[in-house]
């Protein structure tokens, strides 16, 4: 009775402890937000004035990481929204549209009015419902020098058939968030964990929350048992009977002052629905102890659902914490975890068939010609390490290193020895995608693909942008659909003289180059328009002719009571953002 007594009070002291720190973290990250809620309703307004749905071909999307790719329930298509990226000094944000078409291994821009705001990290899940919905929630926005932050609590259905966005305004749902994860399972999405982080603090969540998809109503559920610690970046996966898993993802904690320590978890947990749609849903949390191989720690690692009631893990990054750096190693790997077995193993190239039937022959044919002459011996291969260098535009080499495992030293084997080798193992030297976290992933009829995401070499961050395939049926090897592109690589050494050019030029979140001027003129007739950019006119000349009217533009934004200084700031920006869009 006393232990439990203590327990049940440590229990509370814990809960009473994570209540405060959230009210602290949200009475600081409040403060920064506002600075940022002027600057993304200027970018909205500027959205809403694309009043027409335009569909163009273009080439594949940009560097990032962060977004997500989804596969659409009724076509031979995926959808990619989203993402971030980062230069070196400044972050970009992105709520463009792209469809690739799997057939024809093509890319498209739709431009759809009224989007979602710019954002990275958050989650999207599809429906088959009236033709597909694609259903976003939550994320986040950066200031340009990345060190403010805007988590958004909004939840966005995107219309396939219709190619129509609508914003879902319900109450009782979380927090705003990003690096959470969600699902849909039956008629419901369930939402779990994530962080919000301010400029000095943050906080890790760990709880649960469903979105009826017929009622269109959040509930917090608040499930029996022992459930996962706080965390984001994990794996989640709805089975099909209804239940939920969560596996890994990544927190931290403060140790001291200005000291965090990060923590890998590697924990499994499902959470079981018993009487799902009826009025007296209740849910449990329990562990699981899976069997098999299971992924090395790491976080930033990207998940789908495969075929065979198996979810999948590919890529990323097992960060080690020194004194004062932080080096990662980076995974290229697929892992299956079967839900019906409950067990993990890494995923095995078996190489192209026609390859396999060539080096049986070559076997054969060297084996008859030796006759009874004694073969020379070779020594035993050991793993291979695969250096490939890839020059970036400004004339910096990228080293990426792979290590492919090499065969055993060669004993006598009978052919059926062989074959099973060969269906089990990796044949010769395979492409595939370079090691990379935070990418974008998406299985269609049993193929994976994975798009962008990035690698770090040293202090420089590479964020990519090719497109590679591999069939999970056959699992026989990478087909590389996009290059990756030298040309894309650009980095900036940080300096302090463009801190102040950071909060202004960045901070329109990285419009697509190819977005001509001459469509958004035609978008903007018969709208409400801000004062025209003259012809020739630099961005200073323009901002020192239009400066009080941005300022009032801002002011309305901000409320009376926002700082002088923060205002002209903010005006600023949006004029410097105005003048882009406008030349």
């Amino acid at each position: 009775m006393g232990k439990k007594g203590k327990r049940d009070k440590k229990g509370k002291g814990a809960e009473k402890t994570a209540a405060k720190m959230e009210k602290k973290v949200s009475r600081r990250a409040k403060k920064e937000e506002e600075d940022l809620e002027a600057l993304i309703a200027e970018f909205q307004s500027l959205d809403a004035k694309k009043t027409q749905v335009i569909e163009s071909s273009c080439p594949p999307p940009s560097p990032r990481l962060n977004g997500s790719l989804s596969a659409h329930p009724e076509r031979d298509e995926l959808i990619l929204f989203g993402g971030e990226y980062f230069n070196g000094q400044k972050t970009y944000l992105y709520n463009d549209l792209y469809i690739y078409n799997i057939r024809k291994n093509s890319w498209s821009k739709l431009e759809i009015p009224n989007p979602p705001p710019r954002r990275c990290a958050h989650q999207a899940a599809v429906v088959p419902t009236a033709g597909g919905q694609l259903w976003i929630f939550g994320g986040e926005f950066a200031s340009p020098n990345g060190e403010q932050f805007y988590h958004y609590k909004d939840l966005w259905v995107l219309h396939l058939a219709t190619k129509t966005w609508e914003q879902i305004k319900a109450s009782g749902g979380p927090s705003g968030r990003s690096g959470h994860r969600m699902v849909a399972c039956k008629r419901q999405l369930i939402i779990f964990g994530g962080f919000h982080e301010s400029a000095r603090d943050y906080i890790y969540y760990n709880d649960v929350y469903a979105f009826n998809l017929d009622s269109f109503t959040w509930s917090k559920l608040a499930p029996a048992g022992i459930g996962p610690a706080p965390r984001s970046g994990c794996q989640m996966t709805a089975s099909p009977e209804g239940n939920v898993i969560i596996y890994g993802g990544y927190s931290k904690q403060r140790i001291k002052k200005d000291v965090d320590k990060g923590t890998l978890h590697t924990d499994m947990f499902p959470l079981k629905a018993e009487g799902v749609g009826k009025e007296e849903e209740k849910w449990t949390w329990s562990r699981l102890s899976p069997s098999g191989v299971k992924p090395p720690p790491r976080s930033g690692f990207s998940v789908a659902v495969g075929p065979g009631n198996r979810s999948l893990l590919f890529g990323g990054v097992q960060d080690e914490e020194e004194e004062e750096s932080l080096e990662g190693d980076f995974f290229n790997d697929i892992y299956f975890y079967d839900m019906g077995k409950n067990r993990w193993f890494p995923a095995q190239l078996k190489g192209p068939k026609s390859e396999k039937r060539k080096r049986r022959r070559g076997r054969q044919a060297k084996s008859e010609a030796a006759g009874d002459e004694e073969v020379e011996q070779r020594p035993p291969q050991g793993p291979l390490e695969i250096i490939k260098e890839v020059v970036a535009e400004d004339g910096t080499v990228m080293t990426i290193k792979q290590v492919i495992s090499g065969p055993a030293e060669e004993k006598e084997r009978s052919e059926s020895e062989e074959e099973e080798e060969e269906e089990g193992g990796a044949l010769g030297q395979q492409v595939e995608p370079c090691p990379r976290s935070n990418a974008m992933v998406a299985v269609k009829h049993g193929v994976l693909y994975v798009y962008g995401g990035m690698f770090e070499v040293g202090d420089r961050q590479f964020t990519l942008s090719d497109l590679h395939s591999i069939d999970l049926h056959k699992m026989e090897e990478w087909k590389v659909l996009v290059e990756m592109d030298p040309k894309a690589q650009e980095w900036l050494e940080e300096s302090e003289s463009d801190e102040e050019d950071d909060d202004v030029e960045g901070a329109e979140g990285g419009e697509e180059e190819e977005e001509s001027s001459e469509e958004e003129s035609e978008d903007d007739e018969g709208e409400e328009q801000h004062p025209a950019v003259e012809p020739g006119e630099n961005p200073e000349e323009y901002l020192s002719r239009t400066e009080q009217y941005w300022i009032k533009v801002a002011r309305s934004h901000m409320g009376p009571e926002a700082k002088e200084k923060k205002v002209v700031k903010v005006a600023h920006a949006m004029a410097k953002t105005f003048h882009e869009d406008s030349v």
